[in-house]
């Protein structure tokens, strides 16, 4: 037994850990989707000791049935049975007024600033891995393990992080902010494997979550309303003012500048010959800028509150961005500054707003590695900045 015993300690386990799975405790985050469920099933299957864990962020007594959003109450009930199903444990933590002081204000804040914001990073960077981080080493796990698509490797005994093999369901756009002492405690085991797997291995599990779709909308803006939500909270920021084109010239008049966003057509409710699209917010003076399309391509931008993962040697080579979850790789040249950087884009890219992040790549032999990120404060084209 002892030498046994004395194996297990130079043996690594799927995770990484020098450990025997039925040794390594391991949290997984479950939003009883499909994916964090296929997770836990996973982990179980493996013989790893498993608890569940999900979060009630937000009161979902108001969101539409029609709605797919996540984290909401049907998701609950489907995270625990689920972990029933597995004879896991499972635990749900009240996070509500965490998540409304941290994420929901944030989303606010910025739309009132005339931003667009992405408050999947907001909740990411907070609730989901900084606390729940927190209360998984409390419970003296292991490793958390998450149900995003994004590669894990290890070198050198760092980790870094890579898309997805499945580029389009790739989920590293979203976790930019993610530090390195998270990183290096996380696992993402479907990292390596495509949707429809992920779906099938559902099925053999027997989970009962094998075929429900996936969350679309944010999970606290029903059917994706993101002005009934504000209204909500800011009943105030919905005044009126002027719309403006690119020379400064009054078009007409809106009815609050958080019903428009940057490259937006359609409800501008201006008659001209050739199309207008919204090409700055101007929140301090409440007013709408708009012109023609070629207004909206972005050749520079100014980021803060960076998340450096890289070392600064990897930024020396070709470095590419994403300035959209959906959107290509960019080709660009960064420059650092104290706490910030500017971004030039070589080819430009159309509707690029303020809230949204920037995302640096480099590719390497195992693929295109996270570099970091940060958040996009101005952005600048040959007729306006914003």
């Amino acid at each position: 037994m002892f030498f046994i015993y004395n194996i297990y300690q130079f043996m690594i386990n799927s995770l990484g850990i020098k450990k025997p799975p039925k040794e390594t405790k391991v949290v997984v985050a479950m939003s009883g989707g499909v994916d964090s469920s296929v997770v836990a099933g996973l982990m179980k299957e493996e013989g790893y000791d498993v608890t569940g864990i999900t979060l009630k962020l937000y009161d979902d007594n108001k969101v539409s049935k029609e709605g797919r959003q996540c984290c909401a109450g049907q998701d609950i009930l489907d995270a625990k049975r689920v972990s029933e199903h597995l004879n896991i444990n499972h635990k749900i933590l009240f996070y509500q007024k965490k998540f409304k002081e941290e994420v929901i204000d944030s989303f606010i804040d910025s739309y009132v600033a005339g931003e667009t914001p992405i408050p999947c990073v907001q909740c990411n960077q907070t609730v989901k891995f900084r606390d729940l981080f927190k209360y998984a080493k409390e419970l003296n796990a292991d490793a958390l393990i998450t149900g995003h698509y994004v590669t894990r490797l290890q070198d050198n005994g760092k980790a870094n992080m890579y898309r997805a093999k499945d580029g389009n369901r790739d989920q590293s756009y979203f976790l930019f902010s993610t530090t390195q002492e998270q990183l290096d405690y996380l696992r993402f085991p479907l990292g390596e494997i495509e949707k429809e797997e992920t779906r099938n291995i559902a099925n053999k599990l027997n989970l009962n979550v094998a075929d429900k779709p996936d969350s679309q909308d944010i999970c606290f803006v029903p059917n994706g309303d993101y002005s009934s939500v504000i209204k909500k909270f800011r009943p105030e920021s919905f005044k009126a003012g002027d719309i403006l084109d690119l020379s400064g010239k009054k078009l007409g008049e809106h009815e609050g500048i958080i019903n428009y966003t940057i490259g937006q057509r359609k409800g501008i409710k201006i008659s001209s010959t050739d199309p207008l699209y919204v090409v700055n917010i101007d929140a301090d003076k409440n007013t709408i800028i708009v012109g023609p399309k070629e207004s909206l391509i972005i050749q520079n931008l100014q980021l803060r509150d960076l998340n450096i993962l890289g070392a600064e040697k990897e930024f020396d080579q070709p470095i590419s961005i994403k300035v959209r979850s959906t959107g290509k790789l960019l080709k660009a040249k960064i420059n650092f500054n104290e706490k910030s950087a500017n971004v030039e884009i070589f080819q430009g890219e159309a509707g690029i707003a303020p809230g949204q992040a920037c995302v640096f790549y480099a590719k390497d032999d195992h693929g295109d590695k996270l570099l970091g990120g940060g958040w996009i404060h101005k952005s600048a084209n040959k007729n306006l900045s914003t």
